[in-house]
């Protein structure tokens, strides 16, 4: 069952290829896919999505911070917030958290969400305007020097516009990953050094997996709140739509059978681990077991590859 169709304000760009090149070797190998894929326009898709969810008779709150959980005899009960004018108590029969990589929400129930950094990426990304790329493919750079225990890529988005990123492993990195990107763009391709940088983003993303529980008394987390991203590449859409999909149907059925405790939440761990889990476990396993050093190898590239077709 789709999630949603295709729709043309949220594509920037259709891909039909992807192609993976080892900088410390030179040495590049195409990946054609079977199906055609998407580069999004994140801030349309978003608000595509908030649309509607409204539309389906969900409740939307700009400006709202979350400050911490309503507990009854430990079991979470709803949220205080803030509008930044008032407080606010907000009732819930189940809080379902997606709120990120460091999950506030996680940590004040007592869930572990302590993120070592040989499990993190720390990303840049400039959107670069003026560039010649080929529009259909979505190229991905591997290499010890040039992204310690990551990688860099560059994504089209249109006429001679791409997304130009890169993520480093923390514990590896030397240097901040925008020193990183930079000299990406100085050294590889050279053509990117021609582009002007349009915006700039930057972030943490999750590449392990859950250490413990990731429900509790009335309380869900999903996506890079319960490191659902794929270890092996930090993509995390797929996988936080998944994620969601069950947090919605298993919340729903708890709801109405009357049971919002742990044991019954624990159904939506259940299915995540035999929808997505288990591929997340392997590829973590596999991301543990290549250094740093051996990412330029074929054994790498093709897990890497294997991971990126969604496999």
């Amino acid at each position: 069952m789709p999630f949603l169709d295709p729709d043309e304000r949220w594509i920037s760009a259709r891909v039909s290829r992807s192609r993976i090149v080892t900088t410390d070797t030179g040495e590049a190998r195409s990946f054609i896919g079977e199906e055609t894929g998407y580069v999004l326009e994140r801030r349309v898709f978003d608000r595509v999505l908030a649309e509607k969810a409204v539309q389906a008779g969900a409740g939307l709150m700009l400006k709202t911070a979350v400050k911490g959980l309503i507990t009854e005899n430990g079991a979470v009960q709803g949220v205080r917030a803030t509008d930044g004018q008032s407080e606010l108590e907000i009732a819930a029969k189940i809080v379902v958290g997606t709120d990120g990589v460091e999950s506030r929400v996680g940590q004040w129930n007592g869930l572990d969400c302590v993120l070592r950094p040989c499990d993190c990426l720390v990303c840049a990304q400039y959107l670069l305007a003026g560039i010649d790329v080929d529009p259909e493919c979505c190229d991905y750079y591997l290499g010890a020097e040039l992204a310690p225990g990551g990688y860099a890529w560059v994504f089209p988005k249109g006429d001679h516009v791409a997304n130009v990123g890169l993520g480093v492993q923390a514990d590896l990195a030397q240097r901040s990953a925008l020193e990183y990107l930079h000299r990406f763009i100085e050294g590889y391709p050279q053509q990117l050094e021609q582009g002007s940088p349009v915006t700039l983003i930057a972030g943490n993303v999750p590449v392990g997996i859950a250490k413990g529980a990731i429900v509790a008394d009335g309380l869900i987390l999903a996506g890079d709140a319960a490191r659902q991203a794929d270890p092996m590449t930090g993509g995390g859409i797929a996988n936080a739509m998944v994620a969601g999909r069950l947090a919605a149907e298993v919340s729903a059925q708890a709801v109405e059978e009357g049971d919002t405790s742990a044991t019954a939440l624990r159904e939506y761990e259940r299915r995540w681990e035999e929808s997505r889990g288990r591929k997340m476990k392997r590829n973590y396993r596999l991301k543990t077991r290549f250094s740093a050093a051996d990412r330029s190898s074929h054994a790498f590239q093709r897990a890497f590859a294997v991971s990126l077709a969604g496999k």
